[in-house]
């Protein structure tokens, strides 16, 4: 095959993925402005109707665990068709459901397929292209990771103000068609298969163990840390989890290697790749809740906010990747986290009387900062790894980032809530005011006004604290060349030899 002939595969293999990740990651986040009006359409309680983001974050974070066995199990375009087309059947489900049932068995099967694609496109992308090129491959993969989600918002807001929510399904699902088709006739085999044994005690501990943090640490920033649902999901995924690394350590084929924390690199950059998520998402929280709650504005205001700052996202992922292949992931990230921690920071001075624009110039200003940091810090921890651990070290990277926006979500609105609720004490008992009297309503909703602004501002805090401390780390991330596969087999080998008896040498 000529060099030319492969490029162009290449490129098709790769517009299959990243249509078929905006797709999914552009579903994921297009409910939660409707979910207020489903809420009210399919007649279900708020923490029922929550069931459609929780239990689709619930299927990710149980599918990616297995996705490593399932890409050395299947063939690339067998793997890839099976995960769109399910997503497309569940899109179908979800646009017809009679009812809440439907509708959630709708999102799950969508999930399944979302769950399965992501790992898969990292995987393909570090098999196809060459350590020197795959800055610029993270950043086309940003395209999809960043700019999706960041315009779910603002369509469903626009969506939600002049049609009903079924409608947010049926823009989905010809795109899901679409990326079916293109992907039939682009996609190729590029990851080599076997025949894994799957360890069923170890998908039962993932399972419990991932499911029950991320339910746990999603649910506890709705009904709080003492909730005794919240308390028991959260020690059964403790255990289940430690049970589980322990199976993985132990056991001969693992449906999650661990061995990819015995590269440095690799545990410094998912260590502070958690820490950005958290933060990252304490502007995509707490920012809606301050702009509809407090200051009035629509869910498409809210939207069209927002939107500048995730075009500007999508725009650099590409440059910023071209950028890292030619310098590396350590100055992009200090750059990128100092913006990052001055704008945070910024965040944490909201009033009543912040302008529009001000938020708008700040929030574009993070999602700059931001877009120096994900793929091109996760891409140089994935470098390290021999290629044999491409496909675990993916799913290693997707599943600390699920948790990580789970904890980071359940952490800051906890902290919001509680100081929140302290402030608004105080200012009740320095106006010496009774809070019960009907004459006090409008003063009392000055005060929770009031309020909410600092807890707002005080989950800001934490997230600026959060930054600094992920700056620090990074000047600690250099550049590394995949290990050599030969002498780490070869130490494994010595160290599996050492801890057997000498009867069995």
């Amino acid at each position: 095959m000529s060099e030319q002939s492969k490029v162009m595969h290449r490129g098709q293999i790769v517009a299959s993925l990243i249509l078929g990740a905006f797709v999914a990651l552009l579903a994921q986040t297009l409910l939660n402005v409707a979910l207020p009006h489903m809420m009210l359409d399919l007649n279900v309680s708020t923490n029922t109707i929550q069931w459609l983001a929780n239990g689709y974050l619930l299927t990710n974070g149980i599918l990616i665990p297995l996705s490593a066995f399932l890409v050395e199990r299947f063939s690339t375009r067998k793997l890839f068709l099976s995960a769109v087309g399910l997503f497309a059947i569940g899109t179908i489900v979800c646009a017809v459901a009679p009812h809440f049932n439907i509708l959630l068995t709708g999102r799950i099967i969508q999930a399944i397929g979302a769950g399965i694609l992501m790992p898969l496109m990292m995987v393909v992308f570090l098999t196809i292209f060459p350590v020197e090129e795959r800055g610029k491959a993270m950043g086309m993969m940003g395209l999809a990771m960043i700019f999706a989600p960041a315009i779910g918002p603002t369509l469903s807001g626009w969506v939600i103000e002049h049609y009903t929510w079924r409608v947010l399904f049926y823009i989905v699902l010809p795109l899901s068609i679409i990326s079916f088709i293109f992907g039939f006739f682009s996609m190729k085999n590029v990851t080599e298969t076997g025949k894994p044994k799957l360890d069923l005690f170890g998908v039962i501990l993932s399972t419990l163990g991932f499911g029950g943090l991320l339910y746990g640490f999603s649910d506890a920033g709705n009904d709080g840390w003492g909730s005794k649902a919240v308390i028991a999901t959260l020690v059964i995924g403790g255990i289940a989890l430690i049970g589980f690394v322990w199976r993985e350590i132990v056991v001969d084929k693992p449906i999650l290697d661990m061995r990819v924390f015995q590269f440095s690199m690799f545990s410094l950059t998912s260590f502070i790749n958690a820490i950005i998520t958290m933060a990252l998402y304490s502007g995509m929280i707490l920012l809606p809740i301050y702009l509809q709650t407090l200051r009035g504005f629509t869910p498409l205001e809210s939207g069209l906010l927002l939107l500048p700052g995730a075009i500007l996202m999508g725009i650099m992922s590409p440059i910023t990747g071209i950028i890292f292949d030619k310098v590396g992931a350590r100055w992009l990230a200090v750059v990128g986290l100092l913006i990052t921690v001055l704008t945070t920071f910024e965040f944490s001075r909201l009033t009543l009387e912040t302008t529009y624009f001000h938020i708008i110039l700040m929030y574009t200003a993070r999602m700059f900062g931001m877009s120096m940091l994900m793929m091109p810090i996760q891409t140089a921890g994935i470098n390290q790894l021999p290629r044999r651990l491409n496909s675990h070290g993916s799913a290693m990277s997707q599943t600390i980032r699920n948790v990580a926006g789970a904890l980071g979500t359940a952490l800051l609105v906890t902290v919001m809530t509680q100081q929140a609720r302290a402030r608004g004490a105080d200012l009740v008992r320095a106006a010496k005011i009774d809070p019960s009297d009907a004459a006090n309503a409008a003063q009392m909703q000055d005060i929770t006004s009031l309020a909410t602004v600092h807890g707002i501002n005080y989950s800001f805090e934490v997230a600026t604290w959060m930054t600094v401390a992920a700056l620090i780390l990074a000047f600690f991330i250099r550049r590394v060349a995949p290990a050599d596969e030969a002498r780490i087999e070869s130490a494994n080998r010595s160290s599996r030899d050492r801890n057997q008896p000498a009867f069995s040498k």
